[in-house]
């Protein structure tokens, strides 16, 4: 018999729009490898949703809360219904840059110094010599980051303002200059490694770290003692938060300076278009879109 999945995708995080790219395109690749699919777009209802239509998988594809933070990873657990990427508490802790840290730390995976702050205090004066980052505590990524340097002569003021979306603590954390590196764990296969090369430096306080305008280096021009660095590290970490399926870990390398390479965080629910880095490290592995969104549904489990 068929089986019907369910692609859970879109949700109201600040990365909506990611998420429903990548959720169109897994579920274009489960239909032509044969599934019966239907795609679902998650709002708060989504419990009655899924009792409606009474998948066998669920492929989720969320960025953000509620997908990648444990909370969707609990509702599916209590309706029974097997899903892909990590379980619930890998998930809450890994959404948690703090708590991932502390985790990382305690498994040797080296961390950049930081510090917590709630945002007015971290808008008022430098918590920590610049050049640093500031990053919400819990959101991907993408949204909400600036990095201060010297140039600058006060933290950003966007701090301040009232319709600030990204939660009152922030972390401030050491800036390490040079290169930004990522690998992907796929079951308990890792990955290569990609530079990301941005088209821009990210000076400005309004710059964050993009999902588009970067070019992608596979594999990374590092030496190879650093390149399977990266790649044991990659393991390390997504072993230390308990992650399963498919993870992915960002680092930077200064390469110039120190040597000094650190882990940023573990996405537990990686983009998945067509053109995201999870897929183009597949396809360097020799695996197709088609054969990772597959091989994604059928580790699909409860209690993961």
């Amino acid at each position: 018999m068929t089986k019907h999945v369910a692609v859970l995708m879109g949700g109201w995080s600040a990365e909506r729009d990611v998420s429903l790219r990548s959720g169109r395109a897994c579920a274009a690749a489960l239909r032509r490898v044969g599934y019966r699919v239907t795609e679902i777009d998650v709002t708060r209802d989504i419990a009655a949703v899924l009792a409606a239509a009474k998948p066998d998988i669920a492929l989720n594809v969320l960025h953000g809360r509620p997908g990648e933070d444990g909370t969707l990873q609990g509702l599916l657990e209590l309706l029974g219904i097997p899903y892909t990427h990590s379980g619930v508490m890998a998930s809450a802790v890994a959404m948690r840059k703090d708590y991932a840290k502390t985790l990382f730390r305690a498994a040797g995976v080296p961390v950049a110094q930081d510090l917590l702050a709630s945002r007015l205090e971290a808008a008022k004066r430098h918590l920590m010599p610049p050049p640093y980052v500031i990053k919400p505590i819990a959101e991907g990524s993408s949204v909400g980051v600036f990095i201060v340097t010297e140039a600058h002569p006060h933290p950003p003021q966007e701090l301040f303002r009232d319709d600030w979306a990204f939660g009152d603590s922030v972390m401030i954390e050491r800036y390490i200059p040079g290169k930004e590196l990522t690998c992907a764990v796929l079951g308990d296969r890792v990955l290569d490694v990609i530079e990301i090369v941005p088209a821009t430096r990210f000076y400005d306080y309004e710059a964050k770290y993009a999902a588009g305008g970067s070019k992608h280096l596979l594999p990374a021009p590092v030496l190879p003692n650093v390149y399977q660095e990266v790649r044991r590290l990659t393991l390390a970490a997504h072993n230390a938060l308990g992650c399963r399926g498919v993870s992915r870990a960002d680092f930077r390398y200064d390469d110039r300076g120190t040597g000094e390479l650190v882990c940023l965080e573990v996405n537990t629910q990686p983009g998945m278009t067509e053109t995201s880095l999870v897929p183009e490290l597949a396809a360097y592995a020799g695996i197709t879109f088609d054969e990772l969104v597959r091989w994604m549904v059928e580790d699909a489990s409860i209690s993961r």
